[in-house]
C-alpha cells in the first residue's frame, strides 16, 4: 500500500470531491504517513470533520466522538495519532494509558471545550446538591472528572435517562441539552455553553434552503439551536447522520454541520445530491498532512494527562462506554 501507484489509486475514492491536481499535492505526505505508521505501529483516528485527505487517505479509524473512543479501547498500536481536537486526544489517552497518544496541532481546541472548568462544576453542585453531572465528551480531562457521567451527541438522551433521576445537570453544551429535553421527561439544567460551529446556523437558513432547493431533505446536529433541530426532517449525530443518508437515500440533501462531514458522507452516496452551505470548525482544521506526517516523524505533540485527573475522568467515560 506504500507504493506510489497505490497511493495515487487512494484517489479513487475523493475524486468526486477533489480534482487530481489537488489529490497529487497530497500524495507525498500520503505515503510517507502509510509507511511511517507502519514503521511505527501506528494508528490514525479521524473524526468525521476531516477533509477528505485525511479521512479517506490515511485514516484508520474514522467515526463521531462517540465511535472514536469505543473504537479507541480497542486500537493494537503503540501509537494513537488523533486527527481531530485536543479532547478527543485526552479521551483517547484516558482509554489507553500505555499508549503514546498524538495530536498534530496542540493548538486544535473546542469552544465548548473552551466554555467551562472543573471549578464552575464545583459550583453547579453547590448550586443543585444531589444532581448528577452528566458531560458531554466535548470537554477537559479535568472537567470530565469532576462529573459523574459522560455523553455523546449519539447517546444523550440514553445516558440521561440511564441515571432513574428526576432531574440532572448537563454540561457544557446549552442547545444539545434543550434538544434531548424535547425528548425526555427528565428535568435538565444546561450550561450556556456553544459549539461555534452548530450555533451559527438559525431557522431561517433551513427556510431559505428549502425555498431554494425544492424536495430538500435537511438534518441537523443537536448542537444546533433549537429552533433550527424544529425546522430539520431529521436530528442526530454525525454518525446517525451518515447512517440516515446510507439508509433512506434522499435525492437531494444538506447537513447542517462542519464542512467536511458532507464531502466525507458524499464519497459513499454519489446517487445522492449534497447541497453545501455548511460552517468551517478552525479547530479541525489545524489537523493537515503535513501535521500529521511531522507528529509520526517527530513524535509531536504528545498528550498526556495527570493520573489523579486520568483516574476520575476515566471512570466518567467508562461508565458511558458500559451503557
Amino acid at each position: 500500500m506504500n507504493s506510489p501507484l497505490s497511493v495515487s489509486s487512494l484517489y479513487d475514492r475523493v475524486s468526486r470531491v477533489m480534482p487530481k491536481a489537488e489529490w497529487m499535492a497530497h500524495e507525498a505526505d500520503v505515503e510517507a504517513i502509510i509507511d511511517l505508521k507502519r514503521r511505527r505501529n501506528a494508528v490514525i483516528l479521524a473524526h468525521n470533520y476531516q477533509t477528505p485527505e485525511i479521512f479517506h487517505g490515511v485514516a484508520d479509524i474514522v467515526g463521531d466522538s462517540l465511535a472514536l473512543a469505543r473504537k479507541a479501547v480497542e486500537v493494537d498500536a503503540d501509537v494513537i495519532v488523533l486527527a481531530g481536537v485536543h479532547f478527543m486526544a485526552e479521551t483517547a489517552k484516558l482509554l489507553n494509558p500505555e499508549k503514546t497518544v498524538l495530536i498534530p496541532d496542540m493548538g486544535a481546541g473546542c469552544s465548548l471545550a473552551e466554555s467551562i472548568t472543573p471549578e464552575d462544576v464545583v459550583l453547579l453542585r453547590r448550586a443543585h446538591p444531589g444532581v448528577p453531572v452528566i458531560t458531554y465528551v466535548n470537554t477537559s480531562a479535568a472537567v470530565k472528572a469532576a462529573s459523574d457521567i459522560c455523553c455523546t451527541s449519539g447517546n444523550a438522551k440514553q445516558v440521561v435517562e440511564s441515571l432513574g433521576a428526576p432531574k440532572v445537570l448537563m454540561i457544557p453544551d446549552e442547545y444539545l441539552a434543550q434538544n434531548v429535553a424535547r425528548e425526555t421527561d427528565v428535568e435538565i439544567i444546561a450550561w450556556h455553553g456553544h459549539c461555534e460551529v452548530h450555533e451559527l446556523f438559525n431557522a431561517q437558513d433551513v427556510r431559505d434552503l428549502r425555498e431554494a432547493h425544492p424536495g430538500l431533505m435537511v438534518l441537523a446536529h443537536p448542537e444546533c439551536p433549537p429552533d433550527v433541530v424544529a425546522e430539520a426532517d431529521f436530528a442526530g449525530s454525525t454518525a446517525v447522520m451518515s447512517d440516515y443518508v446510507g439508509q433512506k437515500k434522499p435525492a437531494r440533501v444538506v447537513l447542517l454541520t462542519e464542512c467536511s462531514m458532507s464531502d466525507n458522507v458524499a464519497v459513499h452516496h454519489p446517487d445522492v445530491e449534497f447541497v453545501r452551505p455548511c460552517n468551517l470548525c478552525p479547530h479541525m482544521k489545524r489537523i493537515t498532512l503535513s501535521n500529521i506526517r511531522k507528529a509520526l516523524e517527530e513524535n509531536r505533540h504528545e498528550v498526556t494527562v495527570d493520573a489523579a485527573v486520568a483516574t476520575a475522568a476515566r471512570r466518567a467515560v467508562e461508565r458511558m462506554l458500559a451503557i
